[in-house]
């Protein structure tokens, strides 16, 4: 069957081809830096890094670009629009790209733990003003934007009239009116649909540039419409985010994207759904939202200990991308211990020893292990069916653990099908689905040869053998470990 993927702009699975044969370019919005990376962000992040993953095992090269928002980010619906940069600055009493590089810093740390690729391209929205200038000019030029008072808004009704505006979202123009009345700067659009391109800054705003229409800062959807036509052309493969982003941001992108480059810029658009906790929406109002720290600690009054990242991405894996993910510490728990399970039978599976065999002892078994490899692929291929891969490939645990016990004898399947199990079960867990051991005796090893280099270095600077102590910090940063010395005299280190 054919590779299919869920497009959320014709609402149905399409099969997938590339516009480059081998080729994909893939954009998904990044996060925006004004604080500590959540839960919420866990999602899109995690299930992107499969769909990068997956492209890559079917042989495509991926470009996979994701943006940082560290211009702020403006929002255009539900309450006024504000720099959410450099009011957090302020907060904080930190220049605005301080902030900026703390919290890069802190989503970079927390997506390496999750074990997720980096992207081709991180791109950042302040190193891309230029750009977003000279596609605001383009917009205004075609008839599809004005200014007013210094900003430039995006004329939504004169849009509306020639394309299909609101087919991602399936909002209608007379939603749209109702959702932006009581909006900030409302006199100075023609419609109050209508969205900013750029911003007039006032004389407090600290982030701000100069532009042909005076000193400002762009709009929140400009930013990801120019970066992605810049690394990825006029029209490109994949766009995905989460579903909250479908109405404004990437309903404004197509209309911008659509105007300025005299074409639709996307050929499938794909959201994955939310995450609720205990059954309700993630949202400072509820007193419910976990920072990715927090998760890693188990320092949140809703979280009953701390869980492994590895745990987390087990968890997202469980639930399809598309269907809403409920969070709750209970629920986390069940997690850990299933994928303990799995990955101990996977353990166990690839210390099996193959025999070179022709035939099964037990046919009907084999060929249900053979039929049960042969849906992974099927499954993924079918809009990233990850649930129904898990629930494969524990069908097929107790079978591995019945063999290494003894209860199924060792040639009750063939030789060629404990392979294929061998490397389905290496492909799928650990090169498709990101997933890596979280076995305690690795840390406690890690801890041992830590003490061991501590000690060499104590006894090194005890000799004034500078060169050895320095040698040993210097390696190991390499390595992205932190030797910290303290003032007792004592040394901590941690993982960068």
């Amino acid at each position: 069957m054919p590779f299919k993927i869920y497009n959320s702009y014709s609402r149905q699975k399409e099969a997938f081809t590339s516009i480059t044969p081998g080729h994909v370019g893939m954009y998904v919005c990044g996060p925006t830096v004004s604080g500590e990376s959540h839960l919420g962000h866990a999602r899109p992040y995690i299930f992107f890094d499969i769909v990068l993953r997956y492209l890559t095992y079917k042989g495509y090269k991926v470009r996979y670009v994701r943006n940082i928002t560290d211009a702020g980010h403006f929002e255009e619906e539900g309450r006024e629009a504000e720099d959410k940069i450099s009011k957090k600055a302020l907060l904080e009493k930190l220049e605005p790209m301080e902030l900026v590089q703390k919290y890069t810093n802190l989503f970079h740390w927390a997506f390496k733990k999750f074990n997720c690729i980096e992207p081709s391209i991180e791109p950042t929205a302040t190193g891309h003003i230029v750009e977003q200038i000279n596609m605001i000019e383009k917009i205004i030029a075609e008839g599809y934007a004005y200014t007013s008072n210094g900003s430039v808004y995006f004329d939504v009704k004169k849009y509306a009239a020639s394309y299909d505006y609101g087919k991602l979202s399936g909002r209608v123009i007379d939603d749209l009116l109702e959702t932006t009345r009581e909006l900030d700067g409302q006199d100075e659009k023609r419609d109050l649909a209508d969205f900013a391109l750029w911003k007039s800054a006032a004389p407090e705003h600290i982030m701000r540039w100069k532009s042909p229409w005076g000193e400002g800062f762009p709009g929140w959807h400009i930013e990801c419409s120019a970066m992605a036509t810049k690394y990825l052309g006029a029209e490109f493969d994949i766009h995905g985010g989460g579903m909250d982003l479908q109405f404004p941001h990437h309903e404004s992108e197509i209309a911008q994207s659509t105007i300025c480059n005299h074409q639709a810029p996307v050929r499938y658009w794909m959201h994955n759904n939310m995450i609720t906790i205990n059954g309700r929406k993630m949202g400072k109002s509820y007193n419910n939202v976990i920072k990715l720290t927090e998760l890693f600690s188990g320092d949140h009054p809703l979280l009953t200990q701390a869980f492994n990242p590895m745990t987390v991405r087990f968890f997202i894996l469980q639930g399809h991308y598309r269907s809403p993910l409920d969070f709750s510490s209970e629920a986390l728990v069940a997690s850990e211990k299933a994928f303990k399970r799995l990955w101990e039978a996977h353990e166990l599976l690839q210390k099996l020893p193959v025999r070179e065999t022709t035939a099964a002892a037990d046919k009907e078994l084999d060929d249900k292990i053979t039929l049960w490899l042969s849906e992974l692929e099927i499954f993924m291929d079918d809009d990233f069916g990850t649930p129904k891969v898990l629930a494969n490939l524990f069908e097929m645990a107790p079978i591995i653990n019945s063999i290494k016990d003894g209860l199924i004898a060792a040639d009750a399947i063939s030789g060629e099908t404990l392979l294929l199990m061998k490397k389905k079960f290496r492909l799928f867990l650990e090169d498709i689905f990101g997933l890596q051991s979280v076995d305690g005796k690795n840390n406690e090893t890690l801890n041992a040869v830590m003490q061991l280099l501590i000690d060499i270095r104590k006894n090194a600077k005890i000799q004034k053998d500078y060169a050895t102590s320095d040698k040993i910090r210097i390696q190991l940063s390499e390595l992205g470990i932190l030797l910290k010395d303290e003032k007792d005299g004592g040394m901590s280190w941690g993982v960068e």
